[in-house]
């Protein structure tokens, strides 16, 4: 006979589970405030990271804010060999400089629920191209998920950013990086997990019912 109160257990388990990984997932604050936007421009301009133009795209980024998740698409060029800038060793290459970059952003991203959602090497020359000049060659594309427009300003003007921010530039000879909103996206954490715990919960439940049946 089944365990009423074994089954309850498991699945009121399972469902807190479920719900503290969506409230951390999920962008539960809602849109940046007047004040929020101003704060993040004021603290771009003083660290220097971006000129008059950038700042004003991102002011109109920024006050565009959904409170909503987004993903950042980006297409980005190595060097050939790293700018020999500040702490870069004469034995680095772009690739070891971009990971000293990284060695900050992705724990400061994982905190933050924002995540790369794909990454990969260009295998050929760009083979559309229109409309724009200088846009023929690339080294890799990747997509990034950031849980919301605050959460990228947290990492941003954060001052270990700044500080690995030359990494960065040490290493990168041109990139382009544009938000995007997502319309359709089948591999949403949230649905994978809810999808996992439904059979993680009969699985439980069976387990559950045959230490009780009697020997």
């Amino acid at each position: 006979m089944p365990a009423p109160k074994a089954d309850r257990a498991i699945w009121i388990a399972l469902l807190a589970v479920y719900a503290v990984f969506w409230l951390w997932y999920t962008g539960v604050r809602g849109p940046l405030s007047a004040e929020e936007v101003e704060r993040y421009v004021e603290r771009m301009a003083a660290s220097g990271d971006a000129n008059p133009g950038d700042r004003a795209r991102l002011r109109a980024f920024l006050e565009g804010d959904t409170g909503g998740d987004f993903v950042m698409s980006n297409a980005i060029l190595m060097r050939k060999e790293p700018l020999r800038v500040g702490p870069v060793g004469p034995d680095e290459s772009s690739a070891d400089v971009m990971r000293r970059y990284m060695r900050y952003m992705f724990p400061a991203m994982l905190a933050r629920a924002s995540h790369p959602l794909f990454f990969g090497r260009a295998v050929a020359p760009a083979l559309d191209v229109w409309g724009i000049e200088n846009a023929y060659a690339w080294t890799m594309a990747g997509l990034v998920r950031y849980r919301s427009r605050r959460d990228l300003m947290e990492i941003a003007t954060d001052p270990r950013f700044h500080d690995s921010h030359d990494f960065k530039v040490a290493a990168i000879e041109k990139t382009v990086a544009f938000p995007v909103e997502p319309v359709l996206r089948l591999g949403d954490p949230r649905l994978l997990l809810g999808l996992a715990l439904f059979p993680l919960a009969a699985g439980l439940q069976r387990i559950a019912r045959a230490g009780r049946r009697p020997q």
